[in-house]
């Protein structure tokens, strides 16, 4: 398993596309799994975890990094680009893509290796353009405020240690007090500061997780049964019930049925 923990922000934009069998999405205040492959469009100083964390699979990356300043004699005062102009600014609350818009796109990324510069630069544009262009059920806004603040990195230590101990805990009974005391924080404290910082309660934190590794087990071939006590949980029907409700369908037919996409 990938441990390194890389809690970070950097004043270019970028532009991750990942494919592993499934994978944990952490940008600004947003946490989520992805399952195949993602795509996602960061903004200047929004503060994300490496994709690859916690992947105990292979996986594949594509990232582009551009400076803030890309093209901006270019793009702002043209009409033609106003659309792009767009799509950066909303990047600002991270972006995620999928349907035919990753399609297209990621088809494009993968081109670009192979193209002269000057043709790579007009294809990063193409690309651009199509994800401006996404249809609504084709994107989704990951942050309802900008969270392109330093007070996030700020955290960095004590993310990475809460990170460090779901990891280390998440298929036992990780125990909110014990890691409030890692933190250096009341156990109310830590509670207060976890909602804030993720939108999330610690434990609808760790049993996304859990949900996340078991995805991986699943497309492995476990049966739901032997997932629902390796990633820690209790209740086979408990565990039925919220793989449901978070990814759509039961274990066993996600077992079945998934194809990964990418």
């Amino acid at each position: 398993m990938r441990k390194n923990f890389y809690w970070h922000f950097h004043p270019e934009i970028e532009l991750v596309y990942v494919e592993a069998l499934s994978g944990i999405r952490h940008v600004g205040r947003h946490i989520s799994g992805y399952t195949g492959s993602d795509l996602v469009l960061i903004g200047p100083d929004i503060p994300h975890l490496n994709f690859d964390y916690g992947l105990e699979t292979e996986y594949k990356q594509i990232v582009v990094q551009l400076k803030p300043d890309f093209l901006e004699t270019l793009i702002m005062p043209t009409a033609e680009f106003g659309n792009i102009r767009a799509l950066f600014e909303r990047s600002y609350k991270g972006l995620a893509f999928y349907g035919e818009t990753r399609e297209r796109v990621v088809k494009r990324l993968r081109e670009l290796n192979m193209e002269h510069p000057f043709e790579a630069l007009l294809g990063l544009l193409e690309i651009f353009q199509l994800l401006s262009g996404a249809a609504p059920g084709e994107v989704e806004v990951l942050n309802q405020e900008d969270t392109a603040s330093k007070w996030l990195l700020n955290d960095k230590v004590r993310m990475g240690t809460i990170y460090d101990y779901v990891n280390e805990n998440y298929d036992k009974e990780p125990d909110v007090n014990e890691i409030a005391g890692k933190v250096h924080l009341s156990t109310a404290a830590f509670c207060r500061y976890f909602k804030r910082q993720t939108k999330m309660t610690f434990t609808a934190f760790v049993n996304q997780y859990r949900l996340s590794n078991a995805k991986t087990l699943l497309l492995q071939g476990k049966s739901a049964n032997e997932v629902c006590y390796e990633v820690g949980f209790e209740s086979v029907s408990y565990f039925n019930r919220l793989f449901k409700k978070v990814v759509g369908v039961t274990p066993a037919v996600f077992r079945r049925g998934y194809k990964i996409n990418v």
